[in-house]
């Protein structure tokens, strides 16, 4: 992180719901937002406040810069499924270790309420 690029984190406020395809997949009063530069905010939610029935591990891993390594899970369940929709880290780089054991997840895959 730097002045040119910072990173902010802080509680959510309210309620956070995340559905695919209208099935409730992670709900969480413990999430976390991150701000990043001049990005849209991220939600990031407990990996305990998600029911990871519906999460498949994949070998699909990216690098961040300022974050670290994420790796990736799918959506799936009931012959539906949508790869790599939801990512992770599981060992953040130092500055923004809070997202340790937080799922965040693409909206264009799932709804996001909050509330």
């Amino acid at each position: 992180m730097s002045d040119r690029h910072p990173i902010v984190i802080a509680p959510a406020k309210g309620t956070v719901t995340v559905r695919w395809r209208g099935r409730q997949v992670a709900q969480s009063t413990r999430a976390l937002e991150l701000r990043e530069a001049s990005y849209p905010a991220v939600l990031y939610l407990p990996r305990e406040d998600a029911d990871m029935a519906w999460f498949e591990p994949t070998a699909h891993a990216t690098t961040c810069p300022y974050k670290g390594v994420a790796s990736y899970y799918s959506l799936a369940g009931e012959g539906a499924r949508d790869a790599n929709a939801v990512w992770t880290y599981e060992t953040p780089n130092a500055g923004v270790e809070a997202i340790k054991g937080h799922l965040a997840f693409y909206a264009d895959k799932v709804e996001i309420e909050r509330g």
